[in-house]
């Protein structure tokens, strides 16, 4: 086993991960760029080395940085987390180079699910339904305009790389799609330096659900169920939660059997995440793979009382998984709570938090590294904590969510509290039939 982790990472992932370290009895370093030198990580692990100024770029995505960081602490072994450098396929073949353990999948894994295109062939391959679409990337809109009339509108182009809804267009006819087109590969070469563009079928009225799998360095792959994430804005999940509400025993195997085959083939190794797309009909289709942890991870954890951190790190350290499919026993939902106001089109509130107040009681878990008198820097991703209920049926998890956002009180910023209050009253939502599209008709201004 690794006798010290460094976290290349911040906030509440890297203070989650530092917690099951100390269980497992490992030691941890934290990094930290000046903006965060107050945070809870830094002095919750047992040493912290600064990497650099509040820019992602020359800290957080600071490879060398990094790689000093880990040799001057004598560190055996990185965990990447979730975002920043977790699925940089560069970082893991370096972490190899200087023979440090990356906690995560390998560089060519990652390579091979990180280029949505090659990660839908090698699906495709593997038997899992994918998405009628291209074969790989278009040459030209000429090509998409032909392909689109041929698999019938609406079509979806999407940037090969990268994430998060950017470099993604719907077109709904052959008139607007040489404007879409343009803006999908302006996008997603300024924020990936690649505007390659594939094309699928748009899915209409889609749920998005999630299977988390754990493979270990032996071959052997196994799966914890099933995530919801159809609460979602512009492409960015909201509300998580498992059971989902639309999936049937038959339809969890199903998906389960598809999930394992595809991380199979690749001899996936760590945890992830398949993503589908679950049609109204109830036929599902591959549309990524996450070679990282999730942010919703807990709520899988809850259901099935299974560590996915302390997994990861076992997995790493060349120990074998039981190799059991692991079903939900209860019902837990995620609320992500950011620093933004829901009222002004989810505009980020950074600043200082005057006064804070935890939700608690029977079945509530909040994982954050936030506290009163913590200032939250502009610098980074807006989520602050993330509220976790777990119960023994849909109505008691949505009602415990209500209680437990009632008692959330955050003083000094905005944040999305408001919003999740009116969420779980809403009654589409309780009712279970929402699909993605379930916001775009939500009204935020009376919150």
């Amino acid at each position: 086993m690794f006798k010290k982790i460094l976290i290349a990472n911040r906030g509440e992932i890297a203070l989650r991960i530092i917690r099951t370290c100390k269980e497992m009895g490992i030691k941890t370093v934290a990094v930290y760029s000046t903006a965060d030198k107050e945070s809870l990580h830094v002095r919750f692990a047992d040493e912290a080395v600064c990497i650099g100024p509040p820019s992602s770029k020359q800290s957080y995505l600071n490879i060398p940085s990094i790689i000093s960081a880990a040799e001057i602490t004598n560190a055996d072994a990185i965990h990447p987390g979730y975002g920043f450098l977790s699925e940089n396929a560069e970082f893991s073949r370096i972490c190899e180079d200087y023979k440090i353990k990356f906690i995560g999948a390998t560089a060519e894994q990652i390579n091979q699910m990180g280029d949505k295109a090659t990660a839908k062939e090698t699906m495709k391959k593997a038997g899992v339904p994918v998405i009628p679409g291209s074969e790989g990337l278009l040459e030209s809109v000429e090509q998409g305009i032909a392909l689109a009339e041929e698999i019938g509108y609406p079509v979806i182009v999407k940037a090969t790389a990268g994430g998060g809804g950017r470099g993604m267009r719907i077109i709904r006819s052959s008139e607007e799609f040489q404007k879409n087109w343009d803006d999908a590969k302006m996008e997603s070469g300024a924020a990936f330096g690649n505007d390659g563009l594939y094309l699928e079928k748009y899915i209409e009225e889609p749920r998005h659900i999630e299977i988390q799998i754990v493979g270990d360095q032996f071959g052997k792959v196994c799966h914890l169920s099933e995530r919801d994430c159809s609460i979602q804005r512009r492409h960015q999940k909201l509300v998580e939660e498992t059971p989902s509400p639309v999936v049937s025993d038959e339809l969890r195997e199903e998906m389960g059997k598809a999930a394992i085959a595809g991380a199979t083939v690749i001899k996936y190794e760590g945890a992830g995440t398949v993503e589908f797309l679950v049609d109204k009909h109830g036929k599902f289709y591959f549309m990524e793979m996450n070679t990282r942890i999730q942010v919703e991870h807990p709520i899988t954890e809850e259901v099935t009382d299974f560590d996915l951190i302390k997994e990861q790190i076992k997995v790493a350290a060349g120990i074998p998984i039981s190799g059991i499919n692991y079903f939900p026993k209860m019902y837990s939902m995620e609320c992500r709570i950011n620093a933004e106001d829901p009222t002004q089109n989810f505009r980020p509130s950074p600043g200082k938090i005057k006064q804070i107040n935890w939700p608690g009681g029977h079945g509530v878990r909040v994982d954050s590294h936030v506290y009163a008198g913590y200032t939250i820097p502009p610098n980074y991703d807006s989520m602050i904590a993330k509220l976790i209920v777990t119960a023994r049926s849909r109505e008691e998890v949505i009602v415990r969510m209500k209680r437990a956002l009632q008692e959330f009180f955050i003083d000094g910023i905005k944040t999305t509290i408001p919003f999740h209050l009116k969420l779980m009253d809403d009654e589409q939502f309780k009712s279970g039939k929402f699909n993605t599209s379930f916001l775009e008709s939500f009204n935020f201004e009376d919150l």
